[in-house]
């Protein structure tokens, strides 16, 4: 663990982000990722017009100006001089701005509460929040397949990636990772506007999320229902991660969909057009009720996570 806390105040740091994100959820109101959202945009606009530098130059830049120096302002107030409570607590609120474990339930679950009720314009409208594909025309097996799809791939991507970069460089590395996180996110597409600009912010992600990523994968495995469930993600994870296009969400929704006995995968609607994905799992295709399902071994895996961060960081720290 890279940072100045004893085990004690590690742990407290850990858990209070943890707590603070489920008592709180996400900020309503003036949420950092969200003003960094929009000064990226902002940098974008006018970089990936301008002319000049070569375009993956240029995309290089817009990278590193806005997360470098917030990365760098976070490692200066974590090191300045300080009593351990407050070094702790500066930590915690690091952590719990970067973590969506509570936004993840609280845009999911609505999805499964208004396909329960029928309600399918309400349950496509909320998918449409979380997904860039289209959404319109969806019917439940289409929405349930989304969401579920995306309560895997943000269980690393907003939750076990946060907590792995926040193991080993606590508030600091929490930040680096969901400001690199969040620009892939915005830039990470292979098309004409992006295949270039965002190819360093891609690749990034990938660089951070390569471990992380992993361990997610065998702990969905580790965490699926009964020794078969083990045996089918873990297959799952060897068989089909290789076809996928993104090196870390292959394996992380392969493994989770065989986890849940999940088909997933397959068609999706974008831009007006049908893609055809490689397949994720193998069962039945998800339905309603396979949005909890999925949510439970997010959180049960969260959980795995946290006694296994305590755990390894008393070792260090008492070694």
């Amino acid at each position: 663990m890279l940072t100045s806390l004893d085990w004690t105040w590690f742990a407290a740091a850990l858990l209070g982000g943890v707590l603070l994100d489920a008592m709180l959820g996400e900020v309503s109101r003036f949420h950092p990722l969200v003003g960094f959202g929009r000064l990226a945009a902002a940098i974008e606009a006018r970089l990936n017009r301008a002319h000049g530098a070569p375009r993956f130059v240029r995309g290089m830049l817009a990278w590193a100006l806005p997360v470098l120096p917030l990365t760098a302002l976070a490692v200066w107030l974590c090191t300045q001089p300080a009593s351990a409570p407050i070094q702790a607590a500066l930590h915690a609120v690091l952590l719990y701005f970067c973590l969506g474990l509570r936004s993840l339930r609280d845009h999911m679950l609505p999805i499964w509460h208004a396909l329960q009720a029928g309600d399918l314009p309400q349950a496509r409208a909320l998918t449409a929040r979380i997904v860039s594909r289209d959404t319109q025309q969806a019917g439940e097996a289409d929405l349930a397949k989304a969401a579920t799809e995306s309560m895997l791939e943000n269980g690393n991507d907003a939750v076990f990636g946060t907590l792995f970069w926040f193991a080993i460089a606590g508030g600091p590395g929490a930040v680096l990772f969901r400001l690199a996180n969040t620009l892939d996110a915005m830039w990470g597409y292979r098309t004409e506007r992006f295949n270039l600009f965002g190819r360093s912010a891609a690749r990034i992600d990938d660089a951070l999320n390569y471990l992380p990523a992993r361990l997610t994968a065998i702990s969905y495995a580790l965490l699926a229902p009964g020794a078969q469930g083990t045996r089918r993600a873990l297959a799952c994870w060897r068989r089909q991660a290789p076809a996928w296009s993104s090196p870390n969400a292959g394996p992380v929704m392969s493994s989770g969909a065989g986890a849940l006995g999940l088909q997933l995968g397959g068609a999706a609607s974008y831009h007006g057009e049908i893609e055809q994905r490689p397949p994720l799992g193998e069962g039945a295709s998800a339905a309603a009720a396979d949005i909890p399902r999925a949510w439970r071994l997010v959180r049960n895996t969260s959980m795995l996570w946290l006694a296994a961060t305590l755990a390894i960081a008393y070792g260090v720290h008492h070694a």
